[in-house]
Formats: structure tokens, sequence, C-alpha cells
């Protein structure tokens, strides 16, 4: 008998009450909070256990609140081909707090965990290859942090000169910009202050 998804949630907390703290619904899919030193001996009662068989490891990404203590949510999303359905698993880390790799239980982890790292610092203990999977090398910083510059810190171009790339501080450069309120059409009139350029269009 095929239980409803708030029923899987009542099950698999009952099985496994020490490593899921809560369960809810959202947006029609089943919501599981765990914690980090939980989250490997989670998924793999979710892959093994014969009411859930969630085989196949979908993405794992993460959601960034900078105001809060546990800033990450990083979030697990599982597909079950057996049973036709998918579940969530969330758990929170701060800034410092490393969180378990799962590869050894999906094996596609990997490349999730790379990318989670590259985007918003989340260090995934045991990662064989835990290195930057969508920016350069050499690049500064998390990007889908809140806190991240949205012009970043560096630019590279490649230099005709040097016939190589070459990184340099960001410049955002204005060259063709230039702002004396004069224009083709009929503005506005003004009430004091009268803006710079006023006595332009007077004329």
């Amino acid at each position: 008998m095929s239980r409803t998804l708030p029923e899987l949630g009542d099950y698999i907390q009952g099985m496994v009450s020490d490593r899921v703290f809560s369960h809810y619904m959202a947006q029609n899919e089943l919501v599981l909070m765990t914690d980090a030193p939980h989250v490997a001996e989670l998924l793999t009662f979710l892959r093994d256990d014969e009411q859930c068989r969630f085989s196949q490891l979908m993405d794992i990404t993460a959601v960034d609140y900078p105001t809060e203590v546990k800033r990450f949510e990083v979030v697990y999303n599982l597909l079950s081909l057996s049973k036709n359905r998918r579940i969530r698993v969330k758990l929170l880390v701060d800034e410092v707090t490393s969180v378990p790799s799962v590869v050894d239980v999906y094996p596609t982890a990997g490349w999730f965990e790379r990318e989670v790292w590259d985007m918003y610092g989340v260090a995934f203990e045991g990662n064989p290859d835990l290195r930057r999977i969508l920016t350069d090398y050499g690049f500064d910083g998390h990007p889908q942090r809140k806190d991240f510059p949205l012009s970043g810190y560096v630019e590279l171009r490649y230099d005709e000169d040097e016939k190589r790339v070459v990184y340099e501080p960001v410049k955002l450069n204005q060259a063709y910009r230039s702002f004396d309120f004069l224009s083709p059409w009929e503005g506005p009139d003004y009430v004091a202050p009268v803006l710079p350029g006023d006595e332009k269009a007077k004329a």
C-alpha cells in the first residue's frame, strides 16, 4: 500500500527520529529537517528503505540568510523512480561548519557539492575533489552569497600586448555617459532648485 507524502513523513520520523528533527509539507512536497552530522545516515536510510527507495539524488543547492547565525540552508532534492515521488532534505550550517560529503551514498553528489562550495562557500568534508567548478580557480569569494558585490572583486580580460589573460581590480567605466540634462524632447518645468544644464534649454 502506497503512503501519501504526509504519511511518509510520519513514517520516516518514526523510524529515524534521531536523524529527522521535523517534517512538513511545502508546495506539495515533503521536507525533512536534519543536521550536518546525521545527513549521510538519513540519506542512506531514504535510499535503502523499502517504503522510501529514493534512489536518485537530483540536486544539492543552498540558500543564504546572512542575518541568521546559521546562515546557509543546504538542500538535497531526492527522487524515487519506483515510488514516483520527490522529497527534500534540509539542514542549517554556519560559515565555518563543514557538512559531511554524501558521495559514498550518491556518487553524483561530488559535482553538486563542488557547485555549492564554489557558489556559497559551504565546505563538504570527505569530498575527494572539492574545488571550484563554475568560477575560475583564482576567483575571490563565493558569488551566490547575499553579501557578494554585484560587480565582483576582479575582472579579467585578454591583453593584446601581453598575449594572455590578465586580472585587474574592477573598474566601472562610464566614459560615454554625459549627464548635461539636454534632451531633444521637451522636459517638465522644474520647480526650484534648478537643475544643472537648464540654461542650455532656455537658450
